[in-house]
């Protein structure tokens, strides 16, 4: 595979996006590419997704590198010339970009077995905006022998060719709320008969604002957001309840624990002062993406042998599923430069095809230098 191939690999999965857990199209796509090129798969059970092993020819380690594969529900409004086909779907997360960075990795890395020291694993992983395919992936059994994991993601903020590569915390644990507020539904001109749960929604809403304000310690990072606020359906009916929606970030489990804690807190005691009932539903998502030292020491010496520039990774609260395969083993989660000039999930972002070729060589050659320290 050369340079020209893999853009053309790269326009052809923007031009057909996928939604999570429907990436049917998109592994096919992917099974005849490594297989073209020669690269072992892995029978995964999973209707999508794909895991690619490269075996040196030399007794080493195991190495997973990870990339995504499915789209968003997003209408585009890039002005591409290999916009996406499908209406109201779109590759606006770039994983179209990551999927190809690493069907170029496999085919580089099917090239240099003579000298490679132990086995690399492609994860070609399904569903990470719905956060939940890295857990399906990891419960297959099949990652169990990794040592260490790498991940990439596009990164507007940087041209291409600069890398950010960052120890400790790089992403928060993305936890998603839902709060019931019910009451006694009435006539809008009586509510002396009823119980209100609109009044008692609002002050809930101003309470929450207090809890990392006043909670979490000033040094722990944490985020309480209300995102969507809901309540009756026309003009002069008291609704019998009300409801709202949100989502909190942390960094650690002991934080992580205390605004689970004061959510349900805060919920029961408005609810109580109101005379309603307050149901909280809480959902867990994937734990922080905690970057290991010693692999990030190790990717930006690849990344400067490969004549790339590395930068620090901006500070977010954004979430991500590759925390799944930290479980197994350390990882690194590592920001490609893209250029552009939208955010990541907005309709008009692009990522520059001249960042991906270089992409490619330096995953290929991360798991050739993990391998070879690790026999050395």
């Amino acid at each position: 595979m050369d340079e020209r191939q893999l853009i053309e690999r790269f326009k052809w999965l923007h031009r057909h996006p996928e939604l999570g857990f429907e990436e049917r199209e998109t592994t096919r796509f992917i099974l005849d590419t490594l297989r073209a090129e020669g690269v072992e798969t892995l029978d995964t059970g999973l209707p999508t997704g794909a895991i690619a092993v490269i075996q040196g020819d030399l007794p080493g380690g195991v190495v997973g590198l990870r990339c995504d594969i499915d789209a968003l529900p997003v209408q585009e409004a890039s002005g591409l010339d290999y916009s996406s086909e499908y209406p109201g779907r779109m590759h606006a997360c770039g994983h179209d970009f990551h999927t190809a960075v690493m069907l170029g990795a496999a085919a580089l890395l099917q090239e240099m077995r003579a000298q490679l020291r132990g086995t690399v694993k492609i994860i070609f992983q399904p569903a990470e905006e719905l956060a939940s395919g890295a857990a399906k992936v990891a419960a297959t059994g099949l990652l169990n022998d990794m040592q260490a994991v790498f991940g990439v993601h596009t990164y507007p903020g940087f041209q291409a060719g600069t890398l950010g590569i960052k120890a400790g915390p790089v992403m928060a644990a993305p936890d998603r709320f839902a709060i019931v507020i019910r009451g006694l539904g009435t006539h809008g001109a009586q509510p002396g008969k009823g119980i209100d749960p609109i009044p008692a929604l609002a002050s809930l809403v101003l309470s929450l604002q207090t809890v990392v304000s006043r909670a979490v310690d000033p040094f722990d990072p944490a985020v309480l957001s209300i995102t969507h606020v809901e309540a009756g359906n026309t003009w002069n009916v008291i609704p019998g309840e009300a409801r709202l929606e949100g989502t909190v970030r942390t960094l650690t489990g002991p934080v992580r624990a205390l605004v689970k804690e004061q959510l349900a807190r805060h919920s029961q005691a408005i609810a109580q002062a109101f005379g309603c009932q307050a149901e909280l539903d809480y959902t867990d998502g994937p734990d922080p993406v905690i970057n290991d030292p010693g692999l990030c020491e190790l990717a930006a010496q690849t990344a400067r042998a490969q004549g790339l520039k590395v930068d620090a990774q901006e500070n977010t609260m954004g979430g991500e599923d590759f925390s799944a395969y930290l479980a197994i083993c350390p990882g690194a989660f590592i920001r490609v430069g893209t250029g552009g000039s939208h955010p990541n999930h907005h309709p008009a972002f692009t990522a520059d095809p001249a960042a991906l070729w270089p992409a490619a060589r330096y995953c290929a050659a991360l798991a050739r230098d993990y391998l070879a320290r690790q026999a050395d």
